[in-house]
């Protein structure tokens, strides 16, 4: 059944398949945007986030949220401060540090606890994952 949602950003209906809670369209232009900065960025290395916006007409929040993202990464020296979203600590890329990232994946594993019932059903044959056959 399709799940049909309004886009956060134009507001048109479209089929919702995942990730941000934006259209195809929108996401399209956000990848254009995307491409611009990063051309920008590799002509013009360790430029700041104020010179990025202007010359690439882009605001600030967008940057941000590439840096969030995992998608650019803050240079050493640079005067952006992103911080850690759990511990508040400064950070390059992403939306943790790499002792919370650590700790949450840490948390989530440790979460899911193996029954005796689990251990019986990985060990029967033909239960699993497999390789397709590709010789079709």
């Amino acid at each position: 059944m399709p799940d049909l949602r309004n886009c956060r950003r134009c507001g048109r209906m479209y089929n919702y398949i995942g990730g941000p809670p934006i259209c195809l369209d929108c996401k399209n232009a956000d990848e254009e945007v995307f491409k611009k900065i990063k051309d920008y960025l590799y002509e013009f290395p360790g430029a700041t986030l104020s010179q990025v916006a202007l010359d690439c007409d882009v605001s600030v929040e967008k940057i941000k949220m590439f840096l969030r993202e995992g998608r650019l990464e803050i240079t050493d020296g640079a005067n952006i401060i992103l911080e850690c979203e759990r511990c508040g600590k400064s950070i390059k890329t992403g939306r943790f540090c790499n002792e919370c990232q650590n700790q949450l994946h840490n948390d989530i594993s440790g979460s899911y606890v193996k029954s005796d019932k689990d251990e019986k059903e990985i060990k029967k044959p033909g239960v699993g994952m497999r390789y397709l056959n590709k010789n079709f």
